[in-house]
């Protein structure tokens, strides 16, 4: 069976994942992280898609995007390669591809699912054990979210400022749903929509999209369609 195209639904959350090669690394020290930051943000810019959040760790990185057109995050992630995979090659001496295949990406609903992968973005490092608190993790942007940095790279969606009335109540908010953590299902959840393309949302939410796309957004189910029962002729 062919493979459908990639969901992109223009001014709507998706989340996006990037992982190296063979889980191979593809942050090996401060510089690169920065290149890359800086490359995403020009990308961003130029092809007007909206970084919501991010985490960019050691083997693959995260992002929480809205881009404005169907085809600016394709443009975007493309753009980065050309720039980003070059330039980790020369430095380290490497040839080949450094991505593992194409992208993955899923349609988010924003009411039920945005500030949840975000925080599942931002946790990412803790549940990797690489820090203890996602506060301890530099290449996220848990910092802005919370008030300790300005992140240029970032463009606060909606749901965010919903969260208070002033700076200082929309950090605190977001601390607190932060160190709520997530679920083992939450978890799984966001992971498995995500790796297979299909929408995150409620059947009303997919059912917008399938219109929208004039197309499927979630698997179809499973086994023979049921017949509709038909009713017994009345004889005399």
């Amino acid at each position: 069976m062919a493979r459908l195209p990639r969901l992109i639904i223009p001014e709507q959350p998706h989340h996006v994942i990037q992982r190296g090669n063979d889980r191979q690394l593809i942050f090996r020290d401060a510089d690169d992280h920065v290149a890359f930051l800086s490359w995403l943000r020009e990308a961003a810019k130029t092809f007007k898609v909206a970084i919501h959040a991010y985490v960019l760790m050691p083997n693959h990185m995260h992002l929480l995007v809205s881009p404005s057109d169907a085809s600016g995050l394709g443009r975007m992630m493309q753009w980065i390669g050309r720039h980003y995979v070059p330039y980790f090659n020369r430095k380290y001496q490497r040839v080949g591809t450094l991505w593992q295949g194409r992208y993955k990406a899923t349609v988010i609903d924003s009411e039920q699912y945005f500030m949840m992968c975000s925080r599942y973005i931002e946790l990412n490092p803790v549940r990797a054990g690489i820090v203890s608190h996602p506060g301890d993790y530099p290449w996220s942007s848990y910092g802005h979210h919370i008030g300790v940095k300005s992140d240029a790279l970032i463009t606060d969606h909606a749901l965010y400022w919903a969260l208070g009335n002033t700076p200082f109540d929309r950090e605190a908010a977001y601390r607190e749903l932060v160190d709520l953590g997530l679920t083992a299902h939450e978890i799984a959840t966001l992971n498995e929509a995500t790796l297979k393309g299909w929408a995150l949302g409620s059947e009303k939410f997919k059912l917008r999209l399938t219109r929208q796309a004039n197309r499927r957004v979630s698997p179809a189910k499973r086994g023979r369609p049921v017949k509709p029962k038909t009713q017994k002729a009345i004889s005399n």
